[in-house]
């Protein structure tokens, strides 16, 4: 069982990179929005309705890979390396699968703002994230989320052993999907 979090800023290729990397291997994606957007025509992830109704879809779809025959899961996330929650809840995620006998690699992906204001516009992004259609909202709240928290880790702070960073900027989301699979041996 193997579990990759691919993780960073909104916009910066979580979602494209876990969907060529799920087609270069045997491993499931599941995209963040997944469960917020399933969530949201009833209650807004803010609200704390939204954010315990996509707390639980996540738990238990993490419980019921994590002990099937799947080969693996894709998990995309926005961390904020300033919010203690957010480091605990990787904790919790990565450990659930390791205490099955799972492997955990973590991907951060980067990009500067603007790089990342382009892509929140893609075609890809759009047709499966609903809740960012509303560009001017969704740039609005990636702004945002950029002043109010520290989205990338500092060098040196992740000190897990199948960790690897990348700068997406001119890098196609293939070419990133292919050097996590030959990193990790996926």
């Amino acid at each position: 069982m193997k579990l990759v979090i691919l993780f960073g800023p909104q916009a910066v290729g979580k979602m494209t990179v876990g969907q060529c990397l799920e087609a270069k291997t045997d491993l499931k994606l599941f995209h963040n929005h997944m469960s917020i957007d399933f969530v949201s025509p009833f209650f807004d992830y803010g609200t704390p309705a939204g954010k315990r109704l996509v707390s639980v879809i996540r738990q238990e779809i993490f419980e019921e890979v994590s002990k099937s025959e799947l080969e693996g899961l894709i998990f995309t996330f926005v961390w904020a390396f300033d919010l203690q929650s957010d480091w605990n809840y990787i904790e919790q995620v990565s450990s659930l699968f390791e205490s099955r006998g799972g492997m955990v690699y973590l991907v951060e992906l980067e990009a500067d703002l603007e790089e990342r204001k382009k892509r929140n516009t893609t075609e890809n992004r759009l047709a499966h994230k609903p809740t960012k259609r509303d560009v001017k909202w969704s740039e609005a709240e990636l702004i945002k989320t950029y002043e109010k928290h520290r989205l990338n880790s500092m060098p040196g702070e992740i000190i897990k052993p199948n960790y690897m960073r990348m700068n997406t900027i001119g890098l196609e989301a293939d070419q990133a999907a292919e050097l996590i699979k030959k990193e990790f041996d996926l």
